[in-house]
């Protein structure tokens, strides 16, 4: 029941109509027994400062920030944490004295969705797919998290470039690669773990993946590709034929929505009430495929 003690979270993006996440903190909410709702605003370019100015006015407990706004919304807050700011975007927006601190659970909700299949980054030899969006968020968190050498595979090569000296910076030692995604071949023989990061193989446009050679996909170990629509790419279907494992990105969802309902409530969310979220965007996400 909606009632005046009722805090609100929710989520500012342009579109957001068909966002997930009002089912994994709606869910968590009534798991955790809290007086929460969640809802998503739609928040057109140029309205961002407006938007978490109104929310703070509104004492909106919470807000997710979903493209295009990620960087857009960083100038409007009143601090931003530490790797979200290395990142250059955020994600989650938490009160303090002052107006918003900034946070990038999509950093540390790819680490979690990746221990939960069983994956530890210490020491990994990784390769990227991508060098924008969540695939900034992902070579960090390899980085930061002490894979020994990531190698960013992008279209433009200049922009991998720039990725791989921001992150290597960042990780004071040199363990991030940049290739054109055409020279994929330059990657030393071995068995790697690759996340894919581009838009390719994105509904509808489900019948692509990045690179197309059978070759590429005996090099990897595991693939996780941050797409979740459809619940299977053709990028993860090339990995199992070449027997590797692979996971679709929802898992990462999840999870930075369990790592932000954290920070705004405090409570600790268990692996049984992260399951109940799961398997109900699962749910959702079958339903509308």
């Amino acid at each position: 029941m909606i009632d005046g003690k009722t805090v609100v979270c929710g989520l500012i993006g342009d579109p957001v109509e068909h966002t997930l996440s009002p089912v994994i903190h709606n869910t968590l909410a009534q798991g955790t027994g809290r007086n929460l709702v969640y809802v998503p605003f739609h928040v057109k370019a140029g309205q961002v400062e407006d938007a978490v100015r109104g929310a703070k006015a509104l004492s909106i407990r919470g807000l997710n920030v979903t493209v295009p706004h990620k960087s857009a919304v960083i100038p409007y807050l009143s601090s931003v944490e530490r790797e979200a700011a290395l990142i250059g975007a955020v994600n989650t927006l938490v009160p303090e004295e002052g107006g918003y601190r900034g946070y990038n659970t999509d950093l540390t909700g790819l680490g979690r969705a990746l221990a939960s299949d069983g994956i530890n980054l210490s020491g990994e030899q990784v390769i990227l797919l991508g060098a924008g969006g969540a695939a900034r968020a992902a070579a960090f968190l390899c980085a930061l998290r002490g894979a020994r050498e990531v190698w960013i595979l992008n279209r433009t090569l200049s922009r991998a470039q720039e990725l791989a000296d921001e992150v290597n910076r960042a990780a004071e030692r040199a363990c991030v690669k940049p290739l054109a995604l055409s020279d994929w071949r330059q990657i030393p023989e071995g068995r790697y773990l690759a996340i894919q990061g581009t838009k390719v193989g994105l509904a509808p446009d489900v019948d692509r993946a990045p690179i197309e050679e059978e070759g590429f996909y005996r090099l990897i170990h595991t693939g996780c590709d941050l797409v979740y629509r459809p619940a299977r790419t053709k990028f993860m279907r090339l990995v199992e034929e070449a027997g590797g494992m692979a996971f679709n990105g929802l898992k990462m969802l999840l999870y930075q929505g369990v790592e932000a309902y954290e920070l705004w409530t405090g409570v600790s969310v268990t692996e049984s009430q992260a399951e109940i979220c799961y398997a109900r965007m699962k749910k959702e996400l079958f339903r509308d495929e």
